[in-house]
């Protein structure tokens, strides 16, 4: 699999009725950074992303087919409120994964991410974007504050130079703020757990969140965590700045070796499939 690969199959879904796309910005490399809508635009919204880590791709396969499985369902008549999908955030990031630095373009930025990588040519563990920013801990939600932070470009936990210094979580907050969603999940790998209550909220929120991943969990057997010593994530910045509930749900077992795959896409989809639709649900109930 390439980069292509992944972008052919996010550009044929355009092609289903009754779905809306657009281009909410470019990545540090200039790749497109789609977002789908599916379903209806009244009654409550949620928002998901996937493909913030650069080895986590399979959340972004994941939500290929999610979206695919939601449009089904909007046909049939089965499914209220909307969603909107973001597939790849990172793709520079997941191109490395997939083709290291022949994916880029600029020489000299080849050989300053092969130092950054130890001099290998290996990404297949890589985690950060183009720039060697892990932008899961660039949003500015107690930023640089997380217990596994570091403060050089890196394969991973780099939180960058300053709170959304990097484009792609740019182009992620001014949508989510545009949109200001009644929910979000971001979608990782791996350990097939659901994240929740980030600290900053106080006990009624994080209360009604538990009661959400309750509902998460019965559909996908998951555990539920309570999110403790990470900050400066998508979901932290949505729970700080807009106090709706928001979920980090880690799909795939611990013990299969990353980078994680399309092999494991077919067991994720079915303990997943209906995780959006329960949870939109529950926030009508809490």
């Amino acid at each position: 699999m390439v980069i292509q690969d992944i972008y052919n199959s996010i550009e044929n879904l355009k092609s289903l009725e009754g779905i809306d796309y657009l281009i909410i910005g470019y990545s540090t490399f200039f790749r497109p950074i789609y977002v789908f809508h599916v379903g209806t635009y009244e009654g409550n919204q949620m928002l998901m992303e996937g493909g913030i880590h650069a080895r986590e791709y399979l959340s972004t396969l994941f939500l290929i087919e999610e979206i695919k499985f939601l449009h089904e369902q909007f046909v049939n008549g089965e499914l209220s409120g909307g969603y909107y999908v973001v597939p790849l955030v990172n793709p520079d990031g997941v191109a490395l994964v997939l083709e290291g630095v022949s994916s880029v373009s600029c020489n000299i930025q080849k050989d300053i991410l092969k130092l950054i990588n130890n001099g290998s040519d290996d990404f297949s563990l890589w985690k950060a974007n183009g720039l060697g920013v892990d932008l899961n801990v660039n949003f500015d939600a107690e930023w640089g504050k997380g217990t596994q932070n570091v403060f050089c470009p890196s394969s991973e936990n780099f939180v960058g130079y300053y709170p959304e210094s990097e484009r792609e979580v740019k182009i992620l907050t001014e949508f989510t703020k545009q949109i200001y969603p009644s929910i979000t999940i971001s979608w990782h790998t791996k350990g097939e757990v659901i994240y929740y209550g980030f600290y900053t909220l106080p006990p009624k929120l994080i209360a009604r969140d538990y009661q959400i991943a309750l509902k998460i969990s019965e559909v996908n057997g998951y555990s539920i965590v309570k999110t403790e010593g990470s900050v400066g994530g998508f979901s932290d910045w949505v729970s700080l700045n807009l106090e709706v509930p928001a979920f980090t749900i880690e799909i795939g077992n611990q013990n299969i070796s990353h980078p994680l795959n399309e092999e494991n896409l077919s067991v994720v989809f079915e303990q997943n499939k209906y995780v959006p639709i329960v949870a939109l649900k529950a926030v009508n109930n809490v």
